[in-house]
């Protein structure tokens, strides 16, 4: 019975690997009690099963490829749920909008500015017109004397 002990022990250390296929891990656990048996000799007396188990050849076993395996940070990353991919996204958002904000008050700035530049030169042009208009009316009065000046002196009269 020690043959097939070992051979089960072989079965459970396959199976811990977890690099192989269970079927053919069961194939070829099997197939080795069978030739123990043909053999007829004594628990793990087989020279050939011997061989065999000092080398762990395994033709009909699939060897795991290294190009496949990863890591176990790999295998462990966490994909982000979907609460995780909202709040990365919201916050994407708020960044955007918070420069979209940014801007805009520099814009009101800018514009507050050219406000106050268009009020200066409003009050610079009433200034000017409140100047033109009281030097009118000082040609008025003054146009407004010569004549009555005129009117005195008669030579505003025309001779007949």
């Amino acid at each position: 019975m020690g043959h097939i002990d070992e051979a089960v022990a072989d079965l459970f250390y396959q199976l811990g690997k977890q690099n192989t296929l269970v079927p053919a891990i069961l194939a070829e656990t099997f197939r080795s009690l069978s030739v123990c048996r043909r053999a007829g000799e004594g628990p793990m007396t087989n020279l050939e099963y011997k061989r065999w188990f000092s080398k762990r050849i395994n033709d009909n076993i699939p060897r795991p490829s290294l190009g496949a395996a990863r890591s176990i940070e790999e295998s462990l990353r966490v994909i982000p749920s979907e609460l995780e991919v909202i709040k990365q996204e919201f916050e994407r958002k708020n960044l955007e909008l918070g420069k979209k904000i940014e801007r805009l008050e520099e814009e009101k700035m800018y514009l507050s500015l050219d406000i106050d530049v268009q009020k200066i030169e409003v009050k610079k042009v009433r200034k000017e017109k409140r100047k033109i208009e009281e030097d009118r009316d000082d040609l008025k009065t003054q146009y407004k004397r010569i004549q009555l000046s005129m009117k005195r002196a008669g030579l505003g009269k025309s001779s007949e």
